[in-house]
């Protein structure tokens, strides 16, 4: 998946010729944060504490991925359920709180009102990958599909893995009109879970149209 998305990358310096912000907008999507160095100190027994819940909650999700490949369909799916209850877990009610009427507010199309909870809750919370997948959605459902592409990056840098923000960034692109890109994202959200139906059908219906390329 990786290297597919550094491939999308790739692919979108030469779409920026013609469309730059497009272009520009795209190659967040792949770029990764430069760690910044720390200084060595001994940890505490509550680091060590929250240290080891850390690698128990990505061990978890770890398992649950691999529960995504399963031909089981009970098992794939309780998998899936695990994941997004998962990245809906901001570590604080507050932001939890911002995220349920924000997706409420979606609920009842009222789409302003979800990307005003929404831009409270990334402002407050910017490392919470949730929050900007649930904003580039709303923009998407209000027609902005530049901020809706802008936004689909953030979760992507933030977890790599998020499926659903990839299934996004793909639909994103077709709608605007660039289907070799779209495929490349749809794959990528295949790879990491095989029984998503909405990327296989998007696939199936603009392969065969991509640049003469079968799927």
């Amino acid at each position: 998946m990786t290297a597919s998305l550094r491939s999308v990358g790739r692919r979108a310096l030469t779409a920026s010729r013609q469309t730059p912000v497009l272009g520009a907008l795209l190659s967040l999507s792949v770029a990764m944060s430069a760690p910044l160095a720390t200084a060595q100190s001994e940890p505490t027994p509550a680091a060590e504490a929250e240290t080891t819940v850390e690698r128990s909650q990505e061990q978890i999700l770890a398992d649950a991925f691999d529960g995504l490949k399963s031909t089981d369909e009970a098992i794939w799916r309780k998998a899936e359920q695990d994941i997004e209850k998962s990245w809906s877990r901001s570590g604080s009610d507050s932001m939890d709180l911002l995220l349920k009427r924000g997706r409420e507010a979606m609920t009842r199309e009222e789409t302003d009102k979800a990307i005003k909870h929404f831009t409270d809750l990334v402002r407050l919370a910017p490392d919470f990958a949730e929050g900007w997948n649930a904003r580039a959605t709303a923009h998407f459902l209000k027609g902005d599909l530049g901020a809706s592409l802008a936004d689909i990056a953030e979760p992507l840098a933030l977890e790599p893995r998020h499926f659903g923000a990839l299934t996004g960034l793909g639909t994103i692109l077709e709608r605007l009109g660039d289907q070799e890109n779209a495929i490349a994202a749809f794959r990528d959200a295949l790879e990491l879970h095989p029984h998503l139906e909405g990327p296989r059908e998007a696939i199936e219906r603009l392969a065969p149209t991509a640049d003469g390329r079968d799927a």
